[in-house]
């Protein structure tokens, strides 16, 4: 079997043991694209169409944890999984519960004080997602979807 380099200059790497998480046989990073991309399509309408969620939502973990296996969930035995390898960006795996939570507060205090309009509020959600890197692969692509939600 051909070794694959899973990562590209600017995504995070996918370390040996989250490889083995992937579900289906896959040679290439562009079939590992395509396959990631028809599966982010299809919960994207999920949870644009079907309105399964009230905006409060947006700030419940397992809101989060069920979109991103929405997300990922063909692809990745892993999807909707918090990481629990370390990472060239986030927090240590450990903390992410506790990041989570802070930023869950912060929000909560912006929409209470109105410190922020919404279109704000979706921007600095969306980069404190990213920079607490919640999962193995996917963060930039489920924060952007978490903010189109929001907003």
């Amino acid at each position: 079997m051909t070794k694959i380099n899973f990562s590209s200059f600017g995504q995070t790497p996918i370390d040996e043991d989250e490889k083995q998480g992937l579900i289906p046989s896959i040679n290439t990073l562009e079939e590992l694209n395509m396959w990631e991309h028809e599966n982010i399509i299809e919960a994207r309408k999920w949870a644009l169409n079907s309105r399964v969620f009230q905006l409060n939502d947006i700030f419940d973990v397992e809101f989060l944890l069920k979109l991103h296996e929405k997300m990922f969930n063909k692809v990745w035995k892993w999807a909707g999984q918090f990481r629990t390898s370390g990472k060239n960006i986030g927090c240590d795996a450990y903390q992410i519960r506790t990041e989570l939570k802070n930023l869950y507060n912060d929000a909560n205090y912006w929409l209470e004080h109105q410190t922020y309009s919404t279109p704000q509020i979706a921007l600095v959600f969306h980069h404190r997602l990213v920079k607490i890197h919640l999962f193995a692969n996917g963060n930039g692509r489920h924060a952007r979807l978490v903010a189109d939600l929001y907003y």
